[in-house]
Order: structure tokens, then C-alpha cells, then sequence
């Protein structure tokens, strides 16, 4: 508005794109404890887990697990589908490879923060935790980076909204992790798990202001880029 205040977002996913150099550390090593915790010494692939879920498929007569690091995760979501083939598996680790020889891991972990999905129509860090805890993300503590990592995993079952105990319990798997691996010293992680979950008391939802108006851009917008364009990211940020 006139006052530059938001009055609606126009999109399919709200995103905000955080630089490398803004991710906070915090996050990146609850990141790393949840979901692959020997990202920073392998080389994009984790051949031992790929045996382990071999093994386990094998025995299941079925795909059950995968084994994909955040490496891989990162080249699925960019370039492939989500179909489990041993075809589009094979053109992941190949990706996975290249991407590591062209991208330092930090910037491999923020553009997976800056991607993944975390619940409520949130995806990146960035947005989850204006949603979860009303700051940037930039601000977060380590039980708020921890609760954010673990929800990774699956957000519509681990949200602290619906499911807060679930919550809880894979925000102390993932601080235990960290104080396993040394990211963090077991003072600092043993009074992460006794804090509040630390979420807004209740699920922001937007502001409905100035509709008529808002309505008028809508339809302006679509009528010039088109409906696909507008909403899959033609115009990304906010109107």
C-alpha cells in the first residue's frame, strides 16, 4: 500500500529466497543432524546407506527406503521427478556428483533451505519461520532451528500445530544428533530440550485488506502474464 505494507501474495508457494551468507549456522546443522548427517564429508553420495536401503528393499520385496542425501535431494527437486525408478535414481547421483564439484556445501544446504517444503504452504526457511515463530529466519535459536529441521521430515505430521507432541519428540531426536556430532555442546542442547516448542500461539493467517483493490490487481495481472504464469512464479514476491 502507500505505506508500504503487504496487502496480498500472489502464488502457489510462498518463498522467500534467503542468500547463503544469511542462512544462520544453527539451522544449517540442525539440517545437517535431521537429515544427512555426514553431508559435510561425503562427496554428494552416501554408498553405505545405499546398501543398508538395497538390503532393506530387497527384503521388503519392494522400495521402501531410499537413501538420498541432501545432495541428492537437491538435484531431485531442481532437474527430475519424484517417481521411484531406478532410472531417475541413477540420473540423481549423477547429478548429486556434479553438483558437488561445482557448488561448495554451503551453497548446496541453502538452496535446500530455500526449497524444501516446510508445512502450511511454506517452503524455504526463510517463510516457515515468519510462520512458525513470527521472525526471520536469521534470528532463530537452536530449539527454533531444531524444531524447524525436524519438521523436514514430514510437515504435515510433525507440524507443531496439529501434532505438537510428535513435534517435540523429533526436535529432541534432532538436537541429540547435533550434540552427537559435535555441533553443538551438551549444555547448550540439554537446555534446548527442556525449552517451549516456542511456535505463535496460533497460525498466522493473512490480513484481508483493501479486497475490491487487491481484486483489481489480480485480474490486471492475470490478464497481462496469464493465470499459470502468475501463480507458479511469473511474478514471485509480492504485489
Amino acid at each position: 500500500d502507500a505505506e508500504g505494507a503487504i496487502l496480498e501474495v500472489f502464488s502457489a508457494e510462498r518463498r522467500t529466497v534467503v542468500p547463503k551468507e544469511d542462512m544462520p549456522r544453527v539451522l544449517v546443522l540442525a539440517t545437517v543432524a535431521a537429515e544427512d548427517a555426514d553431508f559435510f564429508t561425503h562427496e554428494g553420495i552416501d554408498y553405505l546407506g545405499i546398501v543398508r536401503a538395497m538390503w532393506k528393499n530387497i527384503r521388503a520385496r519392494r522400495f521402501k527406503q531410499g537413501a538420498s542425501t541432501i545432495t541428492q535431494q537437491v538435484a531431485r527437486t531442481f532437474f527430475l521427478s519424484q517417481e521411484k525408478k531406478l532410472e531417475r535414481k541413477l540420473k540423481e547421483a549423477v547429478l548429486a556428483l556434479e553438483l558437488e564439484r561445482k557448488l561448495d556445501k554451503d551453497e548446496i544446504i541453502a538452496l535446500y533451505l530455500n526449497q524444501i517444503y516446510f508445512g502450511h504452504g511454506r517452503y524455504g526457511a526463510e517463510e516457515a519461520s515468519l510462520f512458525y515463530f513470527g521472525r526471520p529466519v536469521r534470528e532463530l535459536g537452536l530449539a527454533e532451528a531444531a524444531l524447524l529441521a525436524g519438521v523436514i521430515n514430514s510437515p504435515e505430521r510433525l507440524t507443531p500445530y496439529r501434532h505438537a507432541e510428535r513435534a517435540r519428540q523429533r526436535r529432541a531426536y534432532v538436537l541429540r544428533q547435533m550434540m552427537v556430532k559435535g555441533f553443538v555442546d551438551e549444555e547448550r542442547g540439554r537446555a534446548a530440550l527442556e525449552a517451549p516448542l516456542g511456535v505463535l500461539p496460533e497460525r498466522p493467517e493473512p490480513v484481508r485488506r483493501a479486497s475490491y483493490y487487491v481484486d483489481v490487481v489480480r485480474r490486471r495481472v492475470t490478464a497481462t502474464v496469464g493465470k499459470d504464469a502468475l501463480y507458479r512464479g511469473g511474478l514471485r514476491g509480492h504485489t
